[in-house]
């Protein structure tokens, strides 16, 4: 068990990065990858953060899901299965300062690149490139959302079926990372607290539960707006935090 401002810091952190994530469907994770890499082991934050999202993601796909676009939904789980698989033939979980640094990276990959290549997710062949490429950054970095965003651009979907489908596909990447990562916990000695993760679990719906009205009032411009800001924001501060590591 965590002492008493360590869990203060962790219970505090899920609430807030799983309200943020129900807004804008990612940088709440990033934000959460975060922390978590600061305080914890490598192993034990990437499954705990997958625990976290997979309660935000799996309860905002349950509150909209009337929005949630299935089809795109089983194109990313062929990807991602596959990806999965490929993993766990290799086991190899990175550092933290190389987590960071891809965590840092992913954004500026994302919108560097040109419209022409930027794959819609609404297409069957694209849905599954987009389950390989997203479910191979979570069990690297921890979270996908920025590339993830990439393939939702030029998908036709507003903000609410954006959020939803995002959020089904992300509660399968997250429960392939549980999967991969607490193999990894388990095999290393290595332990998560059962108190802890009820915790986490709890506070995640909570947070998700709270930012529905906020969605629902902003504009789909707004949405896009701030969503980019705060990612890029994350992604500085996490480059220079891996940058740090890695040289040290």
């Amino acid at each position: 068990m965590p002492p008493l401002p360590v869990l203060a810091m962790l219970a505090v952190g899920i609430l807030g990065t799983s309200f943020l994530s129900g807004i804008f469907g990612m940088a709440g994770g990033m934000l959460l990858m975060g922390l978590l890499l600061a305080i914890m082991p490598v192993t034990a934050a990437m499954a705990l953060h997958g625990i976290t999202q997979m309660a935000s993601n799996g309860w905002r796909a349950v509150l909209w899901r009337t929005h949630v676009r299935w089809r795109i939904v089983a194109c990313y789980a062929v990807g991602s299965l596959a990806a999965a698989a490929v993993f766990a033939a290799f086991a190899a979980p990175p550092t933290k300062g190389i987590a960071l640094l891809i965590l840092g990276l992913t954004p500026f990959i994302g919108l560097a690149l040109p419209a022409r290549m930027r794959l819609n997710v609404a297409r069957p062949f694209h849905g599954v490139a987009c389950g390989v490429v997203c479910t191979t950054l979570q069990l690297v970095a921890g979270v996908s959302g920025p590339i993830l965003d990439v393939f939702f651009v030029q998908s036709g979907l507003d903000r609410r079926g954006i959020v939803a489908t995002k959020a089904a596909v992300q509660t399968l990447g997250h429960a392939l990372k549980i999967a991969y990562f607490g193999a990894l916990l388990i095999a290393g000695g290595g332990e998560l607290s059962p108190m802890v993760a009820a915790m986490a679990i709890v506070l995640a719906i909570a947070g998700t539960q709270g930012s529905r009205r906020v969605l629902e009032r902003m504009s789909d411009t707004q949405f896009l707006q701030w969503s980019r800001r705060l990612i890029i924001a994350l992604s500085i501060v996490y480059l220079g935090q891996g940058a740090w590591l890695v040289a040290a």
